[in-house]
Formats: structure tokens, sequence, C-alpha cells
């Protein structure tokens, strides 16, 4: 079971340290235009293989992601302080016309797993640039436990027992999707009375709050984030590798919306196998028409970038 990762930086390093703790596979490439970077990181997780699982470690150049059952692509610009994720569309979306097509050439049984922001529309253009790839983006895993990290510490519970989706983009116009998040398999209202814990809007609303602004308190304390999203990746590698059918909110081309974006879908060995479209209320059925809105206003603004040459 190999995974190769193009870009090993924060976000590409992290996912593939995570690997390596989690024994998500058995060998592990990791490939930079940076070359001297991707050596050194290589070399440094591989110095904890030998005291978790044994993965072998490996930097090169892009053609040793031959074999790779998973490509994870975090390669690209980094969101800086203050800037949101749809401004990186443009920086990031040169760099992947270039860099898209040689990963597919070099890996060409992989399933493609985006990690580069704004992920939603890179995906939407890797989907374009590769047709009939099987390609999936992050998407609101990251997202999905961030809002059930949060909704655990009010109840008073294990993170593991909060179900939780956002939806939409992985962004600023996401949507919680309140009216299907359960504690325990008990609907969370009901779980909240339970342990007579108050839920009123304002805790929801400062919850949302704090799930939609985490990224960027999270960028301004420490320029970056990468724990939370590597071992996000690693999940969904895992899933992957393992054709485990795991319901997560990945990011795809969604027909009915226009674009890429993050619903509950079933994830196994040929990327996203099925979508489970979730029954909102009219208010969240509402904010993922406007999420989606967003996304395809993005795209059309730099439609140079959104079309294959």
């Amino acid at each position: 079971m190999k995974v190769g990762v193009v870009g090993a930086g924060l976000v590409g390093a992290t996912a593939a340290y995570a690997m390596v703790l989690r024994g998500s596979c058995s060998e592990l490439i990791l490939t930079d235009v940076d070359t001297a970077r991707a050596t050194a990181e290589a070399q440094d997780i591989a110095h904890a293989s030998p005291v978790t699982h044994g993965t072998r470690v490996s930097s090169g150049p892009l053609e040793d992601l031959a074999g790779s059952r998973v490509v994870i692509v975090a390669a690209g610009a980094n969101q800086q302080p203050g800037e949101s994720r749809l401004e990186l569309l443009g920086r990031n979306a040169e760099i992947f016309r270039e860099l898209l097509p040689r990963v597919a050439a070099a890996a060409p049984d992989a399933v493609l797993l985006i990690a580069t922001n704004p992920v939603d529309l890179l995906t939407d253009l890797t989907a374009r640039l590769l047709p009939g790839r099987a390609v999936l983006g992050s998407g609101t895993v990251l997202d999905s436990a961030r809002l059930r990290w949060l909704t655990a510490q009010h109840a008073g519970v294990d993170a593991t027992h909060v179900h939780a989706s956002v939806l939409g983009e992985h962004g600023d116009s996401e949507v919680i999707a309140w009216s299907a998040v359960t504690v325990g398999g008990v609907p969370v209202d009901a779980f909240m009375t339970a342990r007579k814990r108050p839920w009123t809007p304002e805790i929801r609303a400062q919850i949302e709050a704090d799930t939609r602004g985490a990224a960027a308190a999270i960028i301004g304390g420490k320029r970056a984030t990468y724990y939370g999203i590597g071992a996000a990746l690693a999940r969904i590698t895992e899933r992957i590798l393992g054709d485990r059918r795991a319901v997560l909110t990945v990011s795809v081309p969604t027909p009915e919306y226009g674009v890429s974006l993050s619903l509950p879908r079933v994830v196994g060995a040929a990327g996203v196998l099925d979508t489970i479209v979730p029954a909102l209320d009219n208010a969240e059925a509402r904010a993922l028409t406007a999420s989606a809105d967003v996304l395809r206003a993005a795209r059309s603004s730099l439609a140079e970038w959104s079309e294959p040459t």
C-alpha cells in the first residue's frame, strides 16, 4: 500500500507524519520542487518509523509516485494572515495546471486526494483537467472535526461520539447542518436536555463562529494550520486504501450545485462511491445553495484557470 505526497510543506509533511504514526500505509514517498526540503522531511519522518509501524519512507521526483494507490496533493502557495482561501485561487490554479497532468502521468492508477486551498475549486479544476480520474478533495472533513470537538466540549463527552457535518464550501460560506447533529445517537437538543446542559441559539451561534473562524485564529497565532488537516488526510487515505466505505464530507463535483463542494460521501477504494444528501431544514438548504453560489462566482471570476487546455 503505497501513498505519495506531492508538496512537502507543513500540510504535506504533517499528513505524512500522521500516516507513519497511524500505520496508514506500508510505503510513503514525498516529492516537492524543493528537493532538499522533501529529502529532509522524509528523513525526519523515517526516523519515527522504527518506533511506530515500520513504514518505508523516502523522497524523490514525481516519477517515483509510480505504483501509488493514493496521491495527496498538498503543493501550492500558503494562505497568509488575513487572506481568504478563495484569494489563493489564482496562484494555486496556475500551479495545478502545470503540476496535475504530470502527477496523473506518474501515478495513473492512483486516487488523487486534493488538500491545497481553496480545496473545493482546486478539486473542481483537477476534475476538469483530468476527466475520468478518481479525484476528491479533503473538503470539510476538518471543519466537521472542529464542529464535533466544539460540540463535545459543551456536552462534556468524548468527541468521537458526536456526529456532525459541515457542508458546502471549506471556507466562510460553509453550512453547519444542526438539524442532523447527534451525540451518542441522540439528537443534540435532546442530549443536552438529558445532560442538563444549556443549549441556546446563542451557544449554537458561538460554536458555529468558532468552527468557521478556527483556521483564521490558528493562522493568526502561528501562521499556518497543519495538525488537524494532517490527521484528516491520513484518515481519508486509510478509508480509500482499505475500501472502508466510510461516510466523510469530502468534496467532489456535484452536478446539482454546479461545482465541487462537500456533502456526506461514501468513500472507498475507487474514491467517492456515493453521495448522501442529508435532510436539511429550509434555512440550511438555502445556505447550502448560497455556498454553492459563492464557489461558482469565484470560479467564474477566474474562468481562464477553470477550463482545461
